[in-house]
């Protein structure tokens, strides 16, 4: 017998396996959703109850529901009290914006891809609203073309694609400075601040700014300094122990007495600070389960090749913790942005601030599903497009990577 029989011998058999056999609908259907008595019943059941319920909405949203209350209100939900002779400024600042974000998107596409066209879809949609102003769609067509330019600028210079996540420092800076002023342009306090800016300027500053306090306290608690792990540990458990809406009276309150006398802050920066305050807490403790996934082996291997603990933190082992808690690290971030929501309880009027308000209004008695449906619609723009955008991240850089 010679070799190939022998080893055709000892090499088991095997068949090869079926081709994956394409259903049609109704195979398809049959084997999903009448397979048997008791599904066919439940899908009737729960098709009839999804009719019903569309059914309803439709009618209610075209046909019942007082829209009126959302175009007679809607540069109130935008921007509150802003002066109107100042509105100028808030669309720069918007077109700003829309200009890093084409700059972002062509530059390296990837993670900024979702923000891009969710940006562009809100701007389109926004036109062809029927309560929208013709100086408002003018400001939005040129929201739109500083997209373009943008996208324009980020192919057209190579370079950017290096420092454009540094060149949103910049952005921020100058949004700031467009909607306060800064004493160059007249001031415009924050408490007229209101609507979805006064939600989006207090969630952005409580992000911005608790995020390198989080990451130093979660550094302090893994320190082996007795004294610098007491403090962190202190004050992480006693802020995460302790509601937002107690953190934001104690700010309103305690803020004024860490400053010099003659000076005093607004509502809106004392909410800010207690958010910060809040927020940071959470954030070093996301950043400590981060750490605690770096193995020491790395710690010990940078030790060996002459790093400092300094080098080893900044350029080994907070990359990798980072990484890793990007999922909580956004999920805390849309927690936040939701509770600013809580800021009308020391006065503050943000976008839900203003809805209450709104409804309270004689004229717009029985409004309230209307406009609690609108600040419901952008909430969850901004939190789906934040969500979808740290997935788009957490991807590229796990490509990345591997």
């Amino acid at each position: 017998m010679n070799t190939e029989k022998l080893q055709q011998m000892k090499t088991p058999h095997t068949a090869p396996m079926p081709a994956e056999v394409k259903l049609g609908p109704g195979a398809w259907l049959k084997k999903n959703l009448f397979y048997s008595w008791f599904s066919s019943i439940l899908t009737i059941t729960l098709l009839a109850l999804a009719v019903l319920l569309i059914k309803n909405i439709a009618g209610w949203t075209f046909f019942t529901a007082r829209w009126e209350v959302i175009s007679a209100n809607f540069k109130l939900f935008m921007v509150g009290q802003y002066p109107i002779d100042q509105l100028w400024r808030v669309w720069s600042a918007l077109l700003l914006v829309s200009l890093f974000i084409g700059l972002t998107y062509g530059a390296r596409r990837g993670i900024s891809t979702i923000m891009f066209f969710s940006v562009t879809t809100v701007y389109l949609v926004s036109i062809a609203l029927p309560f929208i102003s013709g100086s408002s769609r003018f400001w939005l067509v040129g929201a739109l073309v500083s997209l373009g330019v943008g996208v324009g600028l980020g192919m057209a210079v190579p370079t950017l694609k290096k420092v454009v996540g540094y060149a949103w420092i910049l952005c921020f800076i100058l949004v700031l400075f467009f909607i306060q002023g800064f004493g160059i342009l007249p001031e415009v306090r924050t408490n007229t601040w209101g609507g979805l800016i006064l939600t989006m300027m207090l969630a952005t500053i409580a992000i911005v700014f608790s995020f390198p306090i989080g990451v130093l306290f979660a550094l302090g608690r893994a320190s082996k300094l007795p004294i610098v792990r007491t403090i962190s540990v202190i004050y992480i458990e006693i802020i995460r122990g302790v509601p937002l809406i107690t953190i934001l009276f104690m700010a309103q309150i305690m803020v004024p007495l860490f400053l010099p006398g003659g000076v005093t802050v607004d509502n809106v920066v004392r909410a800010m600070v207690g958010l910060v305050i809040f927020n940071s807490a959470y954030i070093a403790e996301n950043v400590r389960g981060g750490l605690q996934s770096v193995p020491n082996s790395q710690v010990e291997a940078s030790h060996a090749l002459g790093l400092s603990t300094f080098k080893t933190t900044v350029f080994i082992v907070l990359p990798q913790a980072l990484r890793v808690t990007i999922p909580s690290m956004v999920g805390q971030s849309i927690s936040i942005l939701k509770d600013t929501t809580l800021v009308a309880t020391v006065g503050l009027l943000d976008i839900l601030g203003i809805g209450r308000t709104v409804t309270s209004n004689p004229e717009f008695l029985g409004t309230q599903k209307e406009v609690f449906v609108f600040v419901a619609i952008l909430f969850w723009v901004i939190c789906f497009t934040m969500s979808v955008t740290s997935r788009k991240l957490e991807r590229s850089l796990s490509v990345g990577h591997n």
